[in-house]
This record gives structure tokens, sequence and C-alpha cells, in this order.
């Protein structure tokens, strides 16, 4: 399995096999923030509004596929543009296409941000989950801590609002950057450069 951080341009050409991802995380119950049915052209559109992010250096993608033509997972971080929360990040749409499931692809996916992060002096990382998804199992499991749960702060794909937990994790400094030490946030910068983050056999 193929990982990899494309760039901008390259996320741009991937639009169309990530709204297939995406509109089939939807159809499968997942809540990431759409209702079922997702057209896919809304999730077309969705993506290709993401690249200005990936552009700017505001949002960071990863990509994973076994066949050019055919994202099977995805997972993104948010980096804040304040001065004073440079040191995290939030873990954002971790999806695994339903037909890769169980492979380990999700903890693969979620290691490879994580150690990106802290190549690049992030700290903290923290994210919102539907309480009581397979997605908690995943997170308590990978060191996360549950920090507290929000009663009925998003609905499910069917449109029912459902509590939603909120997780965080501190990652160590890595010793060639210490705390307090500024770090680039432009496109393509330090371990968040876009490229080849890997491979899942």
């Amino acid at each position: 399995m193929n990982v990899e951080r494309p760039g901008a341009d390259r996320l741009l050409k991937m639009t169309g096999a990530l709204a297939e991802l995406l509109t089939d995380t939807v159809d499968g119950g997942a809540s990431v923030g759409f209702l079922a049915p997702l057209d896919r052209a809304a999730a077309t559109a969705w993506w290709t509004e993401r690249c200005e992010a990936v552009a700017a250096g505001r949002l960071a993608v990863w990509t994973a596929w076994e066949e050019p033509g055919r994202v099977l997972g995805t997972v993104s971080l948010a980096l804040p543009d304040k001065p004073n929360s440079a040191h995290r990040a939030e873990l954002v749409k971790l999806m695994v296409h339903r037909a890769a499931r169980g492979k380990g692809l999700a903890r693969r996916l979620l290691t490879v941000a994580e150690e990106a992060a802290a190549g690049q002096g992030i700290t903290l990382l923290h994210l919102d989950t539907e309480t009581g998804s397979p997605a908690e199992h995943l997170y308590r499991t990978s060191g996360w801590t549950e920090a507290g749960a929000i009663p009925d702060y998003a609905a499910d794909p069917g449109g029912v609002p459902r509590p939603t937990t909120i997780y965080y994790k501190r990652l160590p400094v890595t010793p060639r950057q210490g705390r307090g030490e500024p770090r680039d946030r432009g496109p393509g910068s330090g371990a968040l450069e876009s490229g080849r983050a890997g491979t899942e056999r």
C-alpha cells in the first residue's frame, strides 16, 4: 500500500478518486461532516476547495492507494495560523474505504500523520469523533486521551444528532527541534513536505 502526501497540484488531480472515497465513507454511516446520500459532484467540489489550503500550507493531506486512480484511505492535519497555537494541529478526515478495512490501514495513516507532525515540531494533536464509533477504539489503543464529550454535537449521515468525543495526544519533542523554536509553516516545508510518506505491505 502506497502512502504519500500530495502537493496541491497533485491533490487537484486526485479529487475524483478522493470524492469516491468520501461518498463511500458517508454511505457506510461514518460521521465526517456530511449527510447521506452525498452527491459525487458535491464531494469533488469539497476536495477541490481543500487544494487552496494545501497550497497555503494550512492543511497537510496523506493518501493511500494500491493502484493509480483509486484512493483507499486518507488523513489530514489542519495547521493553525495563529502564533499562540503553532505547537498544535487538528487531525481531521481519517477515512478508509470499506473495501480496505480490517487491514491496519487506518492505524498506518494515523501513525504517518503523527510522525510527520512530531518531525515538524508539533507537540499536541487533537481531534473529535462520534461517541461510540469504531474510530474510538483506534484512538484509545494508539495513545490518545479522551478529554470529554459534547452531546448532540453533530448529526450522523442520517441526520440524527449524536454526541462527539474530544481526544488529544501529546507528541515528543524531536531532538533536532526544541520547544519554542520557530517552525516554517509554508508550503512544502520541513517534515510535512509533499512526497512519499511510506508504504504498507
